[in-house]
């Protein structure tokens, strides 16, 4: 269960290298373990539910490159899938017919969109799908939640002020302040305070953009009534809902978490799982709503490296082992029993704990009761997280170095990986 220490741990050298080249040694800022302290673990090869870091030592991958792996690592189906595509030919820069039959698959699975155009990433689909609601329906203001994470696109690395409905300044250096004075920031499900940006801005309001679980302040589902709150506002004031399901998407169920609220939006965001783990997003909607874009329309976004041949056979693989019978029924049950293992582990030690999954995803805190927004999230037991985090990490647990982010379960996980890492969370709840 715990790992083996080795005799020289080549993560450090490897990190300072790495920061010697590359602006705090990642290149991506929660790699960098800022938020737990320590030194990240450099990866050298992963298989099933595992991956191997750079002193040779397994750890049990609760990321999965923070969500895309639904299947695990190296499934056989998708390795051979890429394996043929890479020899026809890496990028074309031209279309290719896999295109379309991932574009076919993905507006089969999700009921909303009835067109799709394919990117690289999750921001790229983000930025363009608010372009896109902003051309459709020809206002400015967008509305979004705090803690709701959609990439970062400039107008979307904004917080709020005080106040219900208040407009966001900048999170980031580099973003001018008039680039985000378009965007409105509420506290996510607060039904008042979106009925109250609706009532203020209600004529101004391009879109609403939501995830609708949210895993970037761990794991956060909007409530039935926010949700629903949400679609009839928009439909009754002109504006266009948008669901970033960059994360839940094709993770939490085959119909995503539109499927799971019951709640139909105008727009879907959606990466991770449709590229397998390639770097692949899309954004789709109805077909009155997508032929605003170019070349149909005037709203205009394009990309070189848009459905490469490679990425959508990867993508491809994926969606049709996770559309076989009852695969999400099977990975939820065991992503259950994994929370449902740590819930119990954490009362027997008198810890507080409380978590939260659907599908292949999950989170959990360090609170009495589960949190409903981000506000609420900032209150749990960071330096205690921490505690945790290392302490799993010692026993060859690996979850997010981050107290904000959610966690995977892959169809790789076994019953006996569970209790695995159950065993190790007892060990750790009780020394806290």
């Amino acid at each position: 269960m715990t790992a083996t220490p080795s005799t020289s741990d080549r993560n450090l050298p490897l990190f300072e290298r790495a920061r010697a080249v590359i602006p705090g040694g990642v290149n991506s800022p929660v790699r960098a373990f800022r938020a737990v302290g320590g030194t990240p673990r450099f990866v050298e090869r992963a298989q099933g539910a595992y991956f191997w870091d750079a002193n040779g030592q397994r750890f049990i991958d609760y990321i999965g490159s923070w969500g895309p792996m639904i299947l695990g690592h190296g499934h056989p189906a998708v390795l051979e899938a890429v394996q043929k595509a890479a020899v026809d030919g890496f990028s074309f820069g031209a279309p290719t017919e896999r295109e379309i039959e991932l574009a076919e698959e993905i507006i089969r699975l999700v009921p909303s969109i009835e067109m799709v155009r394919l990117v690289s990433s999750g921001t790229e689909a983000g930025m363009s799908a608010i372009r896109l609601a902003r051309g459709a329906t020809g206002r400015k203001t967008i509305v979004k939640f705090e803690g709701c994470y959609h990439g970062h696109a400039d107008a979307l690395l904004v917080k709020a002020g005080s106040g219900l409905a208040t407009f966001g300044h900048p999170t980031s250096a580099g973003v001018p302040p008039e680039v985000a004075q378009h965007t409105l920031v509420l506290e996510y499900n607060n039904v008042a305070a979106l009925e109250a940006a609706f009532a203020a801005h209600g004529a101004e309001i391009a879109c609403v953009m939501v995830e609708p679980i949210a895993g970037n302040m761990n794991f956060v589902r909007a409530s039935q009534p926010f949700a629903q709150a949400m679609r009839d506002l928009c439909t009754r004031h002109g504006a266009l809902l948008v669901f970033d399901e960059v994360m839940s998407g094709l993770r939490v169920g085959l119909g995503s978490a539109q499927k799971v609220l019951g709640v139909r939006p105008d727009i879907t965001v959606l990466g991770k799982v449709i590229g397998g783990g390639m770097p692949l997003a899309a954004f789709g909607a109805s077909r009155a709503i997508m032929e605003h874009l170019a070349p149909l329309g005037a709203v205009y976004q394009a990309g070189t490296l848009s459905g490469n041949p490679v990425a959508t056979a990867c993508g491809l693989a994926t969606l049709k082992e996770i559309g076989r019978p009852g695969f999400f029924e099977a990975l939820g049950a065991r992503t259950r029993s994994l929370v449902d293992g740590l819930t119990a582990a954490a009362a027997d030690a008198g810890v507080p704990f409380v978590g939260d999954c659907e599908g292949g995803m999950f989170g959990f805190f360090l609170l009495d009761r589960l949190p409903q927004n981000y506000a609420e999230v900032m209150t749990t037991d960071g330096a205690r997280f921490n505690r945790l985090f290392h302490g799993l990490l010692d026993r060859g647990v690996y979850i997010a170095p981050a107290l904000y982010e959610a966690g995977f379960v892959s169809a790789a996980h076994s019953d006996v990986d569970i209790a695995e890492t159950v065993a190790a969370a007892r060990e750790v709840f009780a020394s806290l």
